[in-house]
């Protein structure tokens, strides 16, 4: 809750500060809206960071994000090692009955994309980093956070997974705002 209302601080405080330099404000003091926020927002929260862990081959679970269980690894292409391959248990949408969740082309990030722990700005700079992105540009990147099916899994993640601070529509337009801005990095 703390961090949905830091969020919602934060957000504010930038949608104040377009209001702003769009009436012409004169202010030359204050610093331009972090337009990454909403989106960092979403790619620190536990829909994404699960997939996304940083320094290990296993994904996290749950809202609190501890260990999967039973045991995973990433496996040499992400979908898990030759025993236990992600779409053994992960279908192309929740099971209701198991409670997996499931999405078209379940897979853990590549290790480059590993973002747990990162500050707002390590993560920027890390997603805008094409030898780390799998070679996706600006547009190629809000493509792949605004259309494929894994990342809107989120926003349904069923059971009790709680969803992105930030839904869907806004999540959209924050991308698309902040490419089209160059991709600023806080």
């Amino acid at each position: 809750m703390i961090r949905e209302g830091r969020w919602i601080a934060g957000f504010a405080a930038g949608v104040l500060g377009l209001v702003a330099g769009a009436q012409g404000s004169d202010d030359m003091s204050s610093s331009p809206p972090n337009l990454f926020a909403p989106v960092a927002a979403v790619l620190q929260s536990p829909r994404c960071l699960n997939c996304h862990p940083r320094g290990g081959d296993s994904p996290h679970q749950g809202n609190e994000a501890h260990l999967h269980r039973p045991s995973v690894y990433r496996g040499v292409d992400g979908r898990g090692v030759a025993v236990m391959r992600c779409a053994a248990c992960h279908g192309a949408q929740n099971n209701l009955a198991s409670g997996a969740p499931g999405a078209p082309n379940w897979h853990l990030a590549p290790s480059s994309m590993g973002w747990e722990g990162l500050s707002t700005a390590e993560l920027c700079a890390v997603l805008k980093d094409r030898s780390k992105n799998g070679h996706r540009s600006l547009p190629d990147l809000v493509e792949h956070m605004t259309a494929d099916p894994l990342v809107a899994w989120a926003w349904n993640p069923g059971g009790q997974r709680t969803p992105p601070p930030v839904d869907k529509p806004a999540f959209n337009s924050a991308v698309r705002t902040w490419a089209a801005a160059g991709g600023p990095c806080p």
